[in-house]
């Protein structure tokens, strides 16, 4: 309830010094200029910038001296750099404080405490849109990832406490812990099966790459771009050359993105010659064209190549589809990535916090950005849609123990013994048996070390190799569409569609 004995002649007068700081601060300004040029040719912009700057010191000082409360320096100044940040409108442009600045880089170093969850958390939270944490990517083997999570989940609780109500840091801090203690999340999948899963934080580590042979397709999965991705990259086709493989996977499903001259590294790999990316910026410096280079082209180029990816690719492994894609390297199976393409250069400040910017835009080989419209997959592969009796069924088996009981009391469970489990639980939860499988084989390995692929149950993969045995992939890839032929596509359907609507008008 607002006190009403403040009284308007109070008001009045404090905002009236204010007002004064204001005015001041630009006629110091003014004054500052008139010894060294004439104010009439002054830079326009750049008046107003520095007057700007002298109002936002000055409405600092005012604050400190006059709010009702003792005001905490550092608030002020987090909540300054926040505001500037956010004013931009731009979601991958942001303040980071200093737990957000040491999860990046933990996650550089590649080795931190938690639960394995790569998160992130709208700044704004309203009644209809709640800012509850967004996964963005489970870290393979972690416990977030063993617990089954997706990315696209939302983590609506940690230990009971509404993660809308609660900052990032706070979020980090509940997830975070002593390794083998336990935190329980309540997930949201779609927009309304929910169900509850203790996680027991443990020392994440996360290996970018992972490879393996399945029968004579090389298979290399990447979950993001970093320092040591190229060279890993390149142990792996060394592997699959020994093995004399006759066709490869490249997997960037759920790929967040990283490192722009890692992403640049790998794509030469399969690229001889042109552009495998262009970046564009009004900064002189930042724009920037790399190129392949014959001399670091390891894959012969009759090795056809398939990419997958979906709605969570992103940023650096866009940069990768794309190049391969433009280039008619590799056939594209999936989903539509997620559409990121910007560039961003983390920053830290002096107080342990940072912040990231966007600084440019980037380009594939045909010369377009993916920003906010993704890449198309040149095959479509997508999972099912629950229906509402499924979601139900799903949220039911995921939020009881019953699974994790019974694994506890028959150790050593085979895959003949997850089907038949499998089948026996289908009576009571109407859901598809390979979803059932995956549960329980997530139960049964949690303590083991994760698998490389489950050919049981992932329908994109097996698209991929089923292309392999029964199709001319490299056909198939010379003949796709580029990016600038689909986007023209685009274009001219849409002014085919406004004329349409102009005629009926």
């Amino acid at each position: 309830m607002e006190r009403k004995s403040f009284s308007l002649k109070k008001t009045l007068s404090m905002t009236f010094w204010l007002f004064l700081l204001v005015i001041g601060a630009s006629q110091c300004f003014a004054q500052s200029q008139s010894g060294t040029s004439d104010p009439r040719t002054a830079d326009l912009k750049s008046v107003r910038n520095r007057q700007y700057l002298e109002i936002i010191n000055s409405l600092y000082y005012y604050i400190q001296q006059n709010y009702v409360d003792e005001v905490d320096p550092e608030i002020l100044y987090q909540g300054a750099l926040k505001g500037m940040l956010d004013s931009l409108n731009d979601p991958h442009s942001a303040y980071l404080s200093k737990d957000e600045w040491r999860n990046i880089s933990d996650t550089t170093t590649g080795s931190f405490g938690g639960v394995g969850l790569s998160i992130s958390k709208p700044s704004e939270n309203t009644p209809e849109k709640p800012a509850y944490v967004l996964v963005a990517q489970p870290i393979d083997g972690s416990p977030g990832d063993q617990a089954g999570i997706q990315s696209g989940d939302k983590i609506i609780k940690i230990d009971g406490v509404d993660t809308s109500t609660i900052t990032m840091n706070e979020v980090l801090g509940m997830l975070r812990g002593t390794v083998g203690e336990p935190v329980t999340v309540t997930i949201r999948r779609g927009k309304t099966m929910e169900f509850d899963r203790t996680l027991v934080r443990a020392v994440i580590e996360n290996p970018s790459v992972k490879y393996g042979m399945i029968r004579s397709t090389g298979y290399i999965r990447i979950s993001e771009f970093s320092t040591n991705t190229a060279s890993v990259v390149q142990q792996a086709l060394d592997s699959f050359a020994s093995e004399n493989y006759n066709s490869l996977i490249i997997d960037l499903r759920n790929n967040g993105g990283g490192l722009l001259n890692a992403a640049v590294a790998v794509v030469d790999k399969f690229v001889d010659s042109g552009t495998i990316v262009e970046t564009k910026s009004r900064i002189a410096y930042e724009n920037q064209v790399f190129t392949a280079s014959e001399k670091n082209t390891v894959v012969d180029e009759n090795i056809p190549i398939i990419v997958l990816i979906n709605r969570a690719s992103a940023s650096a492994s866009e940069i990768v589809a794309g190049a391969l894609k433009d280039t008619h390297r590799a056939f594209l199976v999936g989903e539509k990535s997620y559409g990121k393409g910007s560039v961003q250069i983390p920053t830290p400040l002096i107080a342990n916090d940072g912040f990231k910017i966007t600084v440019a835009k980037y380009y594939s080989p045909s010369d377009v950005n993916i920003d906010k419209v993704g890449i198309p997959a040149d095959r479509t592969v997508d999972y099912p849609e629950f229906s509402d009796e499924e979601e139900d069924a799903y949220s039911s088996l995921m939020s009881n123990d019953k699974i994790a009981e019974y694994v506890e009391n028959h150790p050593g469970m085979t895959d003949v013994d997850i089907g038949t489990y499998a089948v026996s639980l289908q009576k009571d939860y109407n859901l598809d048996l390979r979803i059932i499988r995956k549960i329980i084989r997530n139960e049964v390995e949690r303590t083991k070390k994760p698998r490389l692929y489950d050919l049981d149950y992932d329908l994109q993969l097996n698209a991929a190799l089923d292309m392999f045995a029964n199709e001319d992939v490299l056909s198939l890839t010379k003949s796709a569409k580029t990016l600038k032929e689909i986007q023209a596509e685009a274009d001219a359907k849409k002014t085919e569609a406004d004329a349409k609507t102009a005629e009926t008008e």
